[in-house]
């Protein structure tokens, strides 16, 4: 299964990140924006666990640079693309290893091109993929420890911002502090599927797919779920249609 392109938006305007996200939709369906933050606070918790393939940086968090946030993290593989209303940053960004440098307002060719830039950095860069054995169980971080579950016994996951939840066929419910991306990587080559950003399903409790514009599923525990249109080419491929 093709790795889907993974992106945080750092900027403390929440219509500079709805406009970079939404231009990414539009342009770039292969690249989904698993994160974003509005402070250096925000970013910081969610690089100590993950690197994402690109981020989108704003230079001014409030009363906050952006340079203090990379500090912290010394050879970040990321892509990093600047958008800012500040000129005088370009040098200390490409010394900190911007892919490009963007002023607000952004033009969306620029924008186009500054991604396509670092989309052929990351093909560059990118580590063959390399085979992993089927496992029977994955391990779920709790506040006490971690718990491991059978993958046959998981129905479905479901995101809601940071955490996933898990839906399991005894009809128990975990929850954790996680993306479901996190899990996708994993539970892809375990006869799971993404059919929404909020839906990841175990095939084997498919139960009825129901036609429309995305459509919807029907799972082995009578829940239904919605199949976004971006993913219904892959989630049909995979079933065989």
């Amino acid at each position: 299964m093709k790795k889907q392109v993974t992106a945080c938006i750092i900027d403390d305007e929440q219509y500079g990140r709805d406009y970079v996200a939404l231009l990414l939709e539009n342009e770039f369906p292969e690249i989904e924006v698993v994160f974003q933050a509005a402070t250096v606070e925000e970013a910081y918790t969610y690089l100590i666990k993950t690197t994402p393939d690109l981020l989108f940086l704003d230079v001014q968090l409030g009363d906050t640079n952006i340079f203090e946030l990379l500090s912290m993290f010394k050879g970040l593989q990321s892509e990093m693309i600047f958008i800012t209303a500040y000129e005088n940053f370009a040098i200390q960004a490409i010394k900190n290893g911007a892919t490009d440098y963007l002023l607000k307002p952004i033009k969306k060719l620029d924008f186009i091109v500054a991604v396509n830039k670092a989309l052929e950095n990351c093909k560059k860069n990118a580590v063959p993929p390399v085979s992993v054995p089927q496992q029977d169980k994955i391990s779920l971080p709790t506040l006490q420890g971690f718990k491991l579950i059978n993958i046959s016994d998981i129905v479905r996951c479901e995101a809601d911002s940071n955490y996933t939840t898990f839906y399991l066929i005894d009809k128990t419910k975990i929850t954790v502090c996680k993306t479901l991306l996190e899990f996708e990587t994993v539970l892809s080559e375990q006869n799971f599927c993404r059919i929404h950003h909020k839906h990841l399903i175990n095939l084997s409790y498919l139960k009825e797919y129901i036609k429309g514009k995305g459509g919807q599923v029907i799972m082995d525990d009578s829940s239904v779920l919605d199949v976004s249109v971006r993913k219904k080419n892959d989630f049909l491929n995979r079933i065989g249609e």
